[in-house]
């Protein structure tokens, strides 16, 4: 690399360094944590960059997670924890995923401003608050109930107004509201669903963490190619609760 690029690289590098030391610290509490948050997140993209097949996750993407008060989706008693680089309990047997992994699923579905997206499995609402500032349209489906309805009140509370919430089984997808640029599934699966890749765009992508519970599962990331064809491709290997309801 010639020394004019170097340069050019490490003033981007600055610029966005700012950039997310900016809204880390005007999106109302616990800055310091939130940029440590951050930080964590640069240093396990660039541990994995291999099999993300990326060196680092776009602006967007990382400018989003700061900008979204994780802190506002985690129980009162844990808030303090709310921005360490882990999965935390939400209740009910279910987590809100690790920071590093809810922003490299969101960086590998490659969103546009203009798409709609489904996600199976709501949890507390974090990865659907980091998905609406990301697209046009977010549809998000919550198999337990009380899970379901707090994450729906909350996402209005903080005005998250192009997200809605169903009470339902995710495992068959929404097909009235098909089809989706999109899916997302925060839940594993020992397989992908068929009624999934079927709500699918053609051109469109689907990750999914695929496997048992007790057992290795891997995050795919499935494209669409036609009707009748669709690709994965392992990404890293995962742990995620697996999915609830009888298939």
């Amino acid at each position: 690399m010639n020394r004019s690029l170097k340069l050019l690289y490490g003033f981007l590098i600055t610029a966005l360094t700012a950039c997310l030391t900016f809204a880390a610290h005007n999106t109302g509490g616990y800055p310091l944590e939130r940029q440590s948050m951050l930080e964590t997140i640069e240093e396990d993209v660039n541990l994995t960059r291999y099999h993300l097949n990326r060196d680092t996750l776009s602006d967007k993407v990382m400018q989003r997670i700061a900008s979204v008060p994780r802190h506002e989706f985690v129980p009162d008693k844990i808030k303090s924890l709310a921005y360490k680089n882990r999965p935390l309990s939400i209740g009910y047997e279910q987590t809100i995923s690790q920071p590093y992994i809810v922003a490299i699923m969101t960086d590998l579905l490659e969103l546009k401003a203009d798409q709609r997206v489904l996600e199976l499995g709501t949890g507390s609402g974090y990865q659907a608050a980091i998905l609406s500032g990301l697209v046009k349209e977010v549809l998000s489906i919550e198999i337990i109930e009380p899970l379901g309805l707090a994450a729906k009140a909350r996402l209005s509370r903080l005005g998250y107004d192009n997200v809605t919430v169903k009470i339902g089984d995710g495992y068959n997808g929404w097909e009235a509201l098909a089809p989706y640029d999109a899916i997302i599934v925060t839940a594993a699966t020992d397989h992908i669903p068929p009624p999934l890749t079927k709500q699918l765009k053609i051109g469109g992508r689907m990750i999914i963490p695929v496997g048992c519970e007790h057992m290795t599962q891997e995050l795919l990331l499935v494209t669409k190619q036609a009707e009748d064809k669709i690709i994965s491709r392992k990404i890293i290997p995962v742990r995620f609760v697996p999915v609830t309801g009888v298939h």
